[in-house]
């Protein structure tokens, strides 16, 4: 049984999708999911976007309670 449920989807996966992704994260999962079986690329563009949206929000926020602690630390 084929699973490629429609196969006359024109799926070129995409930078803008990925962008949209990055801008607005929880588009970018919402789409992910939406078009993970129905346009595999698309959705995959999408889902990177946001996560490397999320992964570079986590490390921002770790670097700067790192150097709040350390300057807390310098000036006490």
């Amino acid at each position: 049984m084929d699973n490629n449920l429609n196969t006359n989807v024109d799926d070129k996966g995409g930078f803008l999708w990925g962008l949209l992704g990055c801008c607005i994260p929880i588009v970018g999962l919402i789409l992910f999911l939406v078009w993970k079986d129905s346009k595999p690329r698309t959705a995959k563009a999408a889902g990177i976007g946001a996560l490397v949206c999320v992964v570079v929000y986590v490390v921002f926020y770790i670097i700067m309670a790192i150097a709040g602690v350390s300057l807390a630390a310098l000036y006490s």
